[in-house]
């Protein structure tokens, strides 16, 4: 029924582009991600370009590598949303270098999280596991057990540099290496559905992250040489690091960016909290929603996060949604 009712209303939200033919900004293409948070940004974007601005979006399904690629031989897409700006490589920081493309700002706020994660009925029972030290002083209280990455994951390599770091197993913890991202999933919900301990790696925006109450573990400051040797896996003295917020972006052409000020301004300020983010991701499994159903979802239910995002003229077409 929730279904249908998000289908119903994002079809009759929907008014043909035609009717701002008067201002119409012209043809468009964004990029559609091939995971569901940045399909979810597409599809808020793309509502908003054609509702609010006039546009003719066309969403052309793609992948980091390949958009990046795109850019370089062919300038378009006209905009990419959702790049994770660490794993773009030498093509990208070209591309950057040659003034062909404009990082118009965070799409994801803080961005892409990671940590060490236990449940907040937990922390909220005991105070003390809110550190890793407090952590370690009580392996019993979070089950004795860390919940790491699959094998062949980039996180897999980070974690056991700083499981050596802080010598867990030392602590009297078990470690174990889940053989897919299914099962590390499955234990969080699993434990959680009981209330009962969990300690692991996870990272954000994910459905689970949105459907459960996690804590991070404070795992003390962040500090950048570290980091960067905790991904090797022969690093041989590894320390510890909390982890960085991944930058996650929205770039546009910089033809785009000259022809299209309006809209680019708009996708500027296009910016989801990690956070609401996941929950987006938990409400269409939890709904066997579309990734059009969670964007109407979003747009009817947070006016007050997206209406700073639209120019005044937008904002008198899409009023009905402002109300």
């Amino acid at each position: 029924m929730k279904r249908f009712i998000y289908s119903t209303a994002f079809a009759a939200l929907a008014v043909p582009t035609a009717a701002f033919a008067q201002d119409q900004c012209g043809e468009v293409t964004i990029t559609q991600m091939n995971w569901d948070s940045a399909a979810i940004v597409t599809a808020v974007s793309k509502f908003l370009m054609e509702q609010g601005y006039g546009c003719d979006v066309t969403a052309v399904p793609s992948d980091t590598t390949p958009a990046v690629t795109s850019l370089a031989e062919n300038n378009e897409p006209d905009i990419v949303t959702e790049l994770w700006s660490n794993s773009t490589g030498d093509v990208y920081k070209k591309l950057k270098e040659d003034g062909k493309i404009e990082e118009l700002g965070q799409v994801l706020e803080p961005g892409g999280v990671e940590g060490w994660w236990l449940p907040t009925y937990l922390v909220e029972a005991h105070p003390e596991l809110a550190t890793i030290e407090g952590v370690m002083a009580n392996p019993e209280l979070v089950g004795g057990m860390f919940n790491n990455c699959p094998d062949g994951w980039g996180c897999r390599i980070a974690n056991d540099n700083l499981l050596r770091a802080f010598d867990l197993e030392g602590a009297g913890f078990e470690i174990f290496n889940h053989g897919s991202g299914e099962t590390l999933a499955t234990s969080m919900a699993s434990a959680y559905q009981d209330e009962k301990p969990w300690f692991g790696y996870y990272w954000g925006p994910t459905t689970p992250l949105g459907m459960f109450d996690m804590t991070s573990v404070d795992l003390g400051e962040y500090d950048e040489a570290a980091h960067l040797a905790n991904q090797n896996a022969d690093t041989p003295n590894p320390k510890p690091s909390a982890f960085p917020a991944a930058p996650v972006i929205t770039v546009v052409t910089k033809d785009f960016m000259e022809s299209n000020p309006d809209v680019a301004d708009l996708m500027s300020k296009v910016t989801f909290k990690t956070d609401t983010m996941s929950k987006l991701l938990a409400w269409k499994q939890e709904n066997n929603a579309t990734n059009e159903e969670a964007a109407v979802y979003f747009l009817t239910n947070n006016p007050d996060e997206w209406s700073g995002w639209i120019n005044d003229a937008a904002k008198e077409k899409l009023s009905v949604l402002l109300q």
